[in-house]
């Protein structure tokens, strides 16, 4: 059955490669984990306009995963330029839940589920997102679930 994606709110593109993929010729699976960490970052950075680096660094803060669920619907493979995108679901105090999608073209490859929590580097606790983030975030919230529910 082929699911069909749904566009998000924060999109990139990306070239799958041999380091992708397993013996199969397939992206193995916790690399798409890996391409997913990559969009958060970039989404900080390019999204946000917060350095992601920066924020980690020198101002210590972290975003831990907490929670992650995925479902896979279709392999990609080895050439294939693929879109990775993101919304917002839901903003909390302290914690970010994202929904994440893999698509080629119209067809959902993976989707995701992830809720990230912010905390000190200093003490490893909770602690509210910054307020800095948390004014950046509203335009990437998702209006309502989509009516597919895929990708």
């Amino acid at each position: 059955m082929t699911h069909t994606a749904i566009r998000h709110a924060f999109e990139r593109e990306r070239l799958i490669r041999f380091a992708h993929c397993d013996p199969a010729g397939i992206v193995f699976f916790p690399q798409y984990l890996v391409m997913f960490n990559d969009l958060v970052e970039d989404w900080f950075t390019e999204g946000l306009g917060i350095e992601y680096a920066s924020l980690l660094g020198p101002r210590r803060t972290g975003l831990p995963t907490v929670s992650l669920n995925c479902e896979f619907s279709a392999p990609s493979r080895m050439g294939e330029t693929v879109t990775l995108g993101l919304s917002v679901e839901r903003i909390g105090g302290a914690s970010l839940t994202l929904q994440l999608g893999c698509r080629h073209g119209d067809e959902a490859r993976v989707r995701a589920r992830q809720v990230l929590v912010s905390t000190s580097l200093e003490t490893h606790r909770a602690i509210p997102l910054p307020d800095d983030v948390r004014a950046a975030l509203g335009r990437f919230v998702r209006d309502a679930p989509s009516s597919t529910g895929d990708t």
